[in-house]
């Protein structure tokens, strides 16, 4: 039996009081595509930054996304650019292809306890992206980049940090991810830990480099249906 063969039961969850939700391909689906055009905004900044061909441009975007955790790490370190900049030209995109999920928003609703999400993006992004959803009023708290200053998850420091500001006792939350490297910090903080991916989708298939090292001792649920999920953790009324 696979990780996505197990359905969770309240029990699981039950101790659960803080619910945590990475943004992109989390929240909303993996099929929006939503991060594609982030993506070529992305690719266009690095080639007019660096009077690159667009082709040779995406390759150092992605080589900066894989050795620093996001392209503007990366872009920092090595080139010093401004990342509100870089930010606001990358999210500069078409938020109405995200259609409204009234289903996920009733069951984040209805989940005991506070909620937070907690993204590489930044908080107008998340805000737009959450209002589009129909969600962004079920939330007590979005914790962005620019919080954790321009550190992105997987950093350690950066969980501590969003943890810390927000009182979170680890031992009692769960965290929603679409890369498993990204699990890795919350499962040993004791966090419950729920891998999103695609429908159709193996986990397994995922690039060898945002799987998190010990595979799937990470991660304790793996689902491709967020809003079925959550309905599962709260019991009927």
């Amino acid at each position: 039996m696979t990780l996505i063969d197990r359905l969770p039961t309240h029990d699981d969850f039950a101790h659960v009081t803080e619910w945590v939700f990475d943004m992109d391909n989390t929240l909303y689906p993996h099929r929006v595509n939503l991060f594609s055009q982030i993506d070529r905004n992305m690719t266009a900044f690095v080639a007019d930054l660096l009077q690159m061909e667009p082709a040779d441009a995406k390759l150092l975007q992605k080589q900066y996304y894989r050795d620093h955790g996001t392209t503007l790490k990366g872009l920092m370190v090595h080139h010093g650019i401004d990342p509100n900049d870089f930010l606001q030209k990358a999210h500069a995109i078409d938020y109405n292809v995200i259609p409204p999920d009234p289903a996920l928003g009733d069951a984040i609703k209805a989940l005991p306890g506070r909620k937070f999400i907690f993204t590489n993006g930044t908080v107008v992004h998340a805000q737009m992206a959450a209002r589009a959803l129909g969600i962004l009023d079920h939330f007590d708290d979005i914790f962005d980049i620019v919080a954790a200053d321009y550190v992105p998850k997987p950093a350690g420091a950066t969980y501590d940090k969003f943890a810390s500001l927000n009182r979170i006792d680890t031992r009692h939350a769960a965290m929603f991810e679409d890369l498993p490297r990204n699990l890795t910090v919350p499962k040993a903080l004791g966090m419950k830990t729920v891998l999103l991916v695609p429908q159709n989708f193996e986990y397994e298939f995922a690039e060898a480099w945002e799987q998190s090292e010990d595979g799937n001792a990470d991660i304790d649920f793996v689902t491709e249906d967020l809003a079925a999920f959550l309905r599962r953790l709260v019991p009927s009324a």
